[in-house]
C-alpha cells in the first residue's frame, strides 16, 4: 500500500479557512478524516522561499515533523501576465496582516492602471506539497488561466476570486458555486494529480 495512505487522517498544513475548506471537500470521498492545522495548534512557518513549490514544500514538511502525520499543504497564488507575474508568491502578503482581499485586487487593478496595461490575462496556480513524517514530500501542481475584471464580482470563494474570469465562461470564480469552481480550480487541478499517483485513480 501506498505509504501516504497507511493512515486514517491526514493534516492540512494550512489557517485559511477557503483553503481548508476546498480541501476538505476533495479528500471528503477518500475517507480520510481531515486536521487543520490550527485546530493542532501547529504554528504557521514563514513562507520564506521564492516558489510555489518551495513554500508548499516548507509548510507540508513542518507540519508532519511537528504533528507526526502525513501533511498536506498549498501554496498558490495569482499571476498576472502584464505584472511580471505578480504577486505571484506574494498573493497573500498584498492582502497585508489583515489579509484584506478588496484591498489586494485594487492594488492589481492600481498596477496594471500604472503600467498602461490592456493585457489583463492572469493565471491562478497551485502547488500541493504531501509530506509524510519519515521524510517523503511529494509535490503536484495545478494551473487555470483566464482574464481579470473590475470591478470585483460575487460573493463566493475567497481571496482573488472576485476579479478571475477562468478561460471559456463569463462569470467569476466568486460568481460561481463551490461545486462549479471546484470542478475546474487550479486547486482541483493539482488535487487530481495528487489523487492519480497517491489512489491511483
Amino acid at each position: 500500500m501506498n505509504v501516504f495512505i497507511r493512515t486514517d487522517s491526514w493534516v492540512l498544513a494550512s489557517h485559511n479557512p477557503g483553503k481548508i475548506k476546498e480541501l476538505e471537500a476533495l479528500l471528503a470521498p477518500r475517507g480520510l478524516t481531515v486536521l487543520g492545522a490550527g485546530a493542532l495548534g501547529l504554528p504557521e512557518p514563514e513562507e520564506t522561499e521564492s516558489s510555489f513549490s518551495g513554500n508548499a514544500r516548507l509548510k507540508a514538511e513542518a507540519a508532519a515533523l511537528a504533528s507526526g502525520r502525513v501533511s498536506l499543504a498549498d501554496d498558490s497564488g495569482l499571476s498576472v501576465n502584464a505584472l511580471g507575474g505578480a504577486p505571484g508568491v506574494y498573493s497573500a502578503r498584498w492582502a497585508g496582516p489583515d489579509k484584506d482581499f478588496a484591498a489586494a485586487m485594487a492594488r492589481v487593478r492600481r498596477e496594471l492602471e500604472a503600467a498602461g496595461a490592456s493585457d489583463h490575462a492572469a493565471r491562478f496556480v497551485c502547488v500541493l506539497a504531501l509530506a509524510h513524517p519519515d521524510g517523503e514530500t511529494r509535490l503536484y501542481e495545478g494551473e487555470v488561466h483566464g482574464t481579470l475584471t473590475f470591478p470585483p464580482r460575487g460573493d463566493e470563494g475567497f481571496g482573488y476570486d472576485p476579479i478571475f474570469i477562468p478561460q471559456g465562461h463569463d462569470r467569476t470564480f466568486a460568481e460561481m458555486d463551490a461545486g462549479a469552481k471546484r470542478a475546474m480550480s487550479h486547486r482541483a487541478r493539482a488535487f487530481a494529480a495528487l489523487t492519480r499517483d497517491v489512489f491511483g485513480a
